[in-house]
């Protein structure tokens, strides 16, 4: 079974199509205001329209330590398939929300270490807020860092204790040029990628949309 992937960081139509069209298995919005690739409510929900119109792809929310209000008008307004936490919430918070929400939460845990990465699995114990998790870098050493999506990588061996003990999501610093290599390596069940795709950050280039799709999807035929 090939690699699902996930183009994240989406903003307009023309990026969307063309993770549509290329075959992306999830699409992603990022809702945090200092993001650049943050968009509105009312932006998120005329792009998850089109997306259920024009294809199958799940559509992901990213959320950094949401209240219950934001959740809420997420859920209401937005209507997702998944909730991304990319924040510092807990389990506990991690499993209000997805109480709260009735939505699949995908927990972003950001590791440099195999102990980090090994710690991370509580998440998907009963009552430990996630279906599934996603590892990405750590951000920057700068208190202004986004949580994620800073186009950073990490030794991808830090994953090979929890390889083949629970599905997971591989972010950070992927490409076209090395995906097929980080899928082989990791066995990761999904790829995520946002800056890896784009012409300048926050901008989507199609181009790099399919090239990505492409070696994804063959990395598992090689």
């Amino acid at each position: 079974m090939s690699t699902r992937v996930k183009i994240c960081g989406i903003r307009t139509e023309e990026a969307l199509d063309a993770a549509l069209d290329a075959g992306a298995d999830y699409v992603g919005f990022v809702m945090y205001p200092r993001s650049l690739r943050n968009v509105s409510v009312a932006n998120a929900a005329a792009l998850t329209k089109r997306a259920r119109e024009r294809g199958k792809a799940a559509v992901v929310t990213l959320l950094v330590d949401p209240n219950d209000a934001q959740v809420d008008s997420v859920v209401s307004e937005v209507a997702p398939d998944i909730i991304q936490l990319h924040g510092a919430e807990t389990h506990e918070r991690a499993e209000a929300i997805r109480q709260r929400s009735g939505l699949r939460i995908m927990k972003a845990v950001t590791v440099d270490s195999a102990d980090e990465a090994d710690a991370a699995l509580a998440y998907l114990q009963p009552g430990g807020g996630a279906d599934m998790l996603l590892f990405d870098a750590k951000p920057p050493a700068d208190p202004n860092a986004l949580p994620g999506g800073n186009g950073l990588s990490f030794d991808w061996h830090i994953l090979d204790r929890v390889k083949g003990r629970a599905p997971f999501a591989l972010a950070g610093g992927l490409t076209p040029g090395n995906v097929a290599a980080a899928i082989r390596l990791t066995g990761a069940a999904i790829v995520d990628v946002s800056s890896g795709v784009e012409s300048r950050f926050g901008e989507k280039d199609p181009d790099l949309i399919r090239r990505f799709l492409r070696a994804a999807k063959a990395a598992n035929q090689t």
